[in-house]
């Protein structure tokens, strides 16, 4: 069984905002891509320094052999692991374009810190997309869309309001940290994007002003389907918003708390993270 381990060459680096990173990918490895949706979530692998390219197992086996594979290598020589969404994929240039957001704010990793300096011919390898452990996005199950965020969310909220068909409605409330990190959708869809801004809030911890604008925001009438992403502790208490004081249904609300506050990947999960991680479990157990 061949997994869906790629190796991937930067062929093109912009700056669309001042804190983003768009980079562009190519290389043999996407022929044969194929996107089943919105939200598609991949990992990315990044070199130890000295490294030309992130020392990788052979991409053989089930999943869970090759992930064994993967954690026996050293420290020293296994790559650095991180979770990006792809934003654009061009099937006929056989790239793909990942965001990165460039955190100044002392939380630079080495994903980050990659992205700072990526140039075209360095290298990386993908995990991904897998419909193994992807959930698609409903469109157009519900009367209208809730999709809330911070910047780090904004690749895959990008892509599902540019997936949403005619006459579909949604209402995005993003936060980032000022005007300038502001992006343009293009959307078929009836479309109401608030922009939340940190630094015209006061010092206040990413996550906090989404939370309650979101918690004081009237809401349109009908059901409603919540998508969820961005800093875990907030996801997390948007989640509780929803389902305790709106009574929306939790199968009605996906979330991914994919970043900690003053936590890296690299960090022990904490007993909120387990206690997500399984309801997603039990969630994919059930169909959800």
């Amino acid at each position: 069984m061949t997994l869906p381990v790629r190796s991937l060459q930067v062929v093109e680096v912009r700056r669309p905002t001042p804190r983003l990173a768009r980079v562009t990918f190519g290389g043999e490895d996407l022929a044969g891509l194929r996107l089943t949706g919105p939200d598609q979530q991949v990992k990315l692998y990044f070199p130890r320094p000295g490294q030309g390219a992130p020392v990788m197992p052979a991409a053989e086996g089930d999943f869970m052999s090759w992930y064994g594979a993967f954690n026996a290598l050293s420290e020293e020589v296994r790559p650095w692991m991180r979770s990006y969404t792809i934003r654009r994929h061009d099937p006929e240039r056989r790239t793909v374009t990942v965001d990165f957001v460039l955190h100044g704010d002392g939380s630079e990793g080495p994903a980050t810190a990659w992205a700072r300096r990526a140039e075209p011919g360095q290298r990386l390898a993908m995990f991904g997309p897998s419909a193994q452990f992807a959930k698609p996005v409903p469109l157009c199950t519900t009367d209208w869309m809730l999709l809330a965020g911070d910047e780090t969310a904004l690749p895959a909220i990008a892509t599902v309001l540019e997936a949403l068909p005619q006459g579909a409605r949604a209402v995005a409330y993003i936060e980032v940290a000022d005007s300038r990190d502001r992006q343009e959708f293009t959307t078929r869809g009836e479309v109401t994007v608030h922009w939340l801004e940190r630094d015209g809030a006061g010092a206040v911890a990413p996550g906090e002003v989404l939370v309650e604008t979101v918690r004081a925001a009237a809401f349109p009438e009908g059901s409603v389907y919540a998508w969820l992403g961005g800093e875990a502790g907030a996801v997390r208490s948007l989640r509780r918003h929803l389902v305790d004081d709106r009574g929306v249904d939790r199968k009605s609300v996906h979330f991914s708390g994919h970043w900690r506050l003053r936590l890296t990947q690299d960090d022990a999960p904490t007993e909120a993270d387990l206690a997500d991680a399984r309801e997603l479990l039990a969630q994919a157990e059930a169909g959800e």
